[in-house]
């Protein structure tokens, strides 16, 4: 090859793995580092994508129960061998049928194209009520799960979505967000 040839294309190829390493940094900024889930950056452009495209998209809120018990009695290595597990967990549930995130601690979200295409809308609090092995012991582990079908919403936005599929795992919890205490059972 020609002296002036390569002297041209040094900088060509030293910017292209300049772009190469940005779009990875990029990506890897948009992950949580714990469970390799989207944080909320990362999640809302792509949860809005699906709002926009798919009519029978569901938004779905996760938050485990009693998470502070876990830290306190068997460590923060095993609360986050929980956040973890629940991370994989609802990831498979979701496939790849949508978008999975954490949003921060133990509060997790979903987007997803149709229920039909997962396990079903039942089978994720199953899923996620399993026992999680961290050091030979077994960890109990519920989490209140709220979903909101899209098609049910008059404006269909992450907003309002994520709203509606927060009161309603607040309402599987048996609590209220505003005042945090049991609601009365009929």
């Amino acid at each position: 090859m020609d002296l002036p040839v390569i002297a041209a294309a040094l900088p060509a190829l030293g910017w292209a793995l300049h772009g190469t390493v940005l779009a990875h940094r990029l990506s890897t900024a948009r992950r949580d580092p714990l469970t390799g889930l989207h944080t909320r950056t990362g999640f809302t452009a792509r949860a809005e994508r699906i709002i926009t495209r798919s009519p029978h998209a569901v938004a779905v809120l996760v938050d485990l129960d009693d998470f502070k018990t876990i830290n306190d009695t068997h460590g923060h290595a095993a609360g986050d061998t929980v956040i973890a597990t629940t991370a994989a967990r609802l990831a498979t549930w979701a496939d790849a049928n949508g978008v999975t995130a954490r949003l921060g601690g133990d509060e997790f979200a979903a987007v997803i194209t149709d229920p039909a295409h997962t396990p079903g809308l039942d089978a994720l609090p199953a899923a996620l009520a399993r026992p999680v092995l961290h050091d030979g012991a077994l960890i109990p582990v519920t989490a209140s799960v709220g979903f909101c079908q899209l098609a049910d919403l008059p404006v269909r936005t992450l907003t309002d979505a994520l709203s509606a599929a927060d009161t309603a795992m607040y309402a599987a919890k048996g609590h209220s967000r505003r005042n945090n205490t049991p609601r009365p059972r009929p």
